[in-house]
C-alpha cells in the first residue's frame, strides 16, 4: 500500500469542488451494512442523514440490505440479512457473494461523486464497497465497546480502513473502538435527529396529550445490554397504576413475556412503525433507557426530548454523550432497579421537575438537528474530493515501483478492472 504522499490524481476524475455558495449540488452513495427494512440506531442515522442532504438539492441513493420492501424510494436494495451476532447484539448483515455482486454493479453503475459508508469494516457490503473503492470514501464508525473482527482479523480491518479518505466516528466511544484496533484519526460527528418529524404544531397539542395513566415507555431490542430485564424489575417498586409500554422484540422477548405474564401493566407492542413510536414517545409520561453497555451514541435520548417528554437513563457513556444528569435527563446507575424505580416514579409525580427536564431537552435537540449534522458531512464530501483532486485521496493511482521514472504512474488495479465501464467522470 502506497502513502497519500506518494499518489497523484487521476486526469479521467477532474472537478469542480468549490465550497462557495454556488458548489455543485453531489452524487453521494451511501451505504449501510444493516437490513434497511429493520429497525436499528444506524439505520435510522442512515435514512434520516439522506432524506435531509435530499431536501438540501443533493442526489442521494442509499444501499444496503432489506427483507421486505425498501423504506424510501432512494433506497437500492442488495439482498436478504443474515442475523450475526455482534457486540451483544444480532447485527443484520449481508455477507454473502451475491450482495457483493450486486454492491459492485451499483456502485459501478451509479457513479457516484463520494461514498459514505456506515460501519465501513462491518462484514458484507461496506467492506466491498472499500475493497473496489470507486470513489472518494468518507467512513462512519458507530459501534463503541468492543469488536471481536476489529481483534482477530486486525490486519485485513486496517488494511481495508487504510482505504477511506477521511473517519469520522459518532462518539469519543467510537473514535476509541476504531483506533485502539484500526489506528488513525477520526473526527468526531455526532448523531442527527429530525426535529420536524418529532415537534407538536400549536394545533396538534390535544392529538398527542399525554397518557392520563403514568406510562413508562421502553423502545429497544429485547437483548441482555439493553436494560430491559432491569426495568421490568423495577415495575415491582412502582405503584400499581403505572404503566409500562414495551416496543420492538429481540432474543429476550419470549422469555419475558412468559416471566412477566402476570403483571397486566406491562404491555407487549411488538414492532411499530416510526409514526407509532413517535406517537407513543408524545403520549409517554416518561422515556426508559436502561441499556447495561455497549451504546456509542444514545441517539433514542435525543428522540424522546425532541418528542416532549422527560427521560431516565442508565449513566453509562454512551448516554453520557447525549444527556446531563438532572439537567435534561436523570441518569441512574446501570443495573439498579431500585434506583431505576426511585427516579422514574420522581419524573412521574414531580410536574416541576418533569417540566424543567423536557424544556432543557428541547435546548439540547436543538444542537442536534439533522440539517446541521448534514452541513458538516457536506464540507466533509467536498474535502474528501478535494484529496482527490490534490492526489492525496487513496486508490486512484499509486506510483509504479520505488525504482521508477519520475512521473510514470500505474493506474489502482481495482480501477484498472473497471477501465472500460467505469461511468464515474
Amino acid at each position: 500500500m502506497q502513502s497519500h504522499d506518494e499518489t497523484v490524481p487521476d486526469t479521467r476524475y477532474r472537478r469542480d469542488v468549490s465550497n462557495g455558495e454556488n458548489a455543485p449540488m453531489l452524487r453521494i452513495g451511501m451505504l449501510c451494512p444493516y437490513s434497511l427494512s429493520l429497525p436499528g440506531g444506524v439505520q435510522m442515522q442512515v435514512l434520516g442523514l439522506a432524506r435531509e442532504l435530499r431536501a438540501m438539492g443533493h442526489e442521494v441513493r442509499v444501499l444496503g440490505p432489506c427483507d421486505g420492501a425498501p423504506p424510501e424510494p432512494f433506497v437500492t436494495p442488495l439482498g436478504k440479512s443474515l442475523p450475526t451476532a455482534a457486540n451483544g447484539s444480532v447485527a443484520p448483515i449481508a455477507p454473502d457473494p451475491s450482495a457483493a455482486l450486486r454492491t459492485i454493479r451499483a456502485l459501478n453503475d451509479e457513479a457516484f461523486d463520494v461514498l459514505h459508508l456506515h460501519e465501513p469494516i462491518a462484514p458484507g457490503i461496506t467492506m466491498t464497497a472499500l475493497m473496489l473503492r470507486l470513489a472518494p470514501t468518507v467512513g462512519t464508525f458507530h459501534a463503541a465497546g468492543d469488536s471481536a473482527s476489529y481483534k482477530y482479523v486486525n490486519k485485513p480491518s486496517r488494511w481495508l480502513a487504510s482505504r477511506i479518505d477521511i473517519r469520522v466516528a459518532v462518539s469519543k466511544d467510537a473514535e476509541l473502538l476504531a483506533s485502539r484496533y484500526l489506528g488513525g484519526s477520526y473526527e468526531i460527528l455526532g448523531n442527527g435527529i429530525e426535529i420536524n418529524r418529532y415537534v407538536k404544531e400549536a394545533m396538534s397539542v390535544d392529538k398527542y396529550a399525554k397518557s392520563k395513566t403514568p406510562t413508562i415507555f421502553f423502545c429497544g431490542r429485547h437483548e441482555p445490554r439493553k436494560g430491559l430485564d432491569v426495568l421490568l424489575q423495577a415495575m415491582q417498586f412502582l405503584p400499581s397504576d403505572v404503566e409500562l409500554w414495551i416496543a420492538s422484540d429481540g432474543s429476550d422477548t419470549e422469555r419475558l413475556k412468559r416471566e412477566w405474564a402476570h403483571d397486566a401493566r406491562v404491555k407487549w407492542l411488538g414492532r411499530i412503525n416510526d409514526d407509532e413510536k413517535i406517537r407513543r414517545m408524545q403520549e409517554a409520561t416518561v422515556f426508559c433507557a436502561p441499556s447495561l453497555h455497549g451504546e456509542s451514541f444514545g441517539v433514542v435520548l435525543l428522540e424522546a426530548m425532541a418528542a416532549g417528554t422527560p427521560v431516565v437513563a442508565s449513566n453509562i457513556a454512551g448516554y453520557q454523550n447525549v444527556a446531563t444528569h438532572d439537567v435534561d435527563a436523570l441518569l441512574v446507575e446501570p443495573n439498579d432497579e431500585r434506583g431505576l424505580a426511585s427516579a422514574l416514579a420522581k419524573v412521574m409525580t414531580n410536574t416541576r421537575l418533569s417540566t424543567r427536564l423536557i424544556e432543557a431537552g428541547h435546548v439540547r435537540v436543538d444542537e442536534s438537528s439533522m440539517r446541521n449534522l448534514a452541513e458538516k458531512y457536506v464540507a466533509v464530501y467536498r474535502r474528501a474530493l478535494e484529496m482527490e483532486q490534490n492526489g492525496q485521496g487513496d486508490g486512484y493511482a499509486h506510483r509504479q515501483s520505488p525504482g521508477a521514472s519520475q512521473g510514470r504512474w500505474r493506474p489502482s488495479r481495482m480501477l484498472a478492472l473497471f477501465e472500460h465501464r467505469l461511468l464515474r467522470k
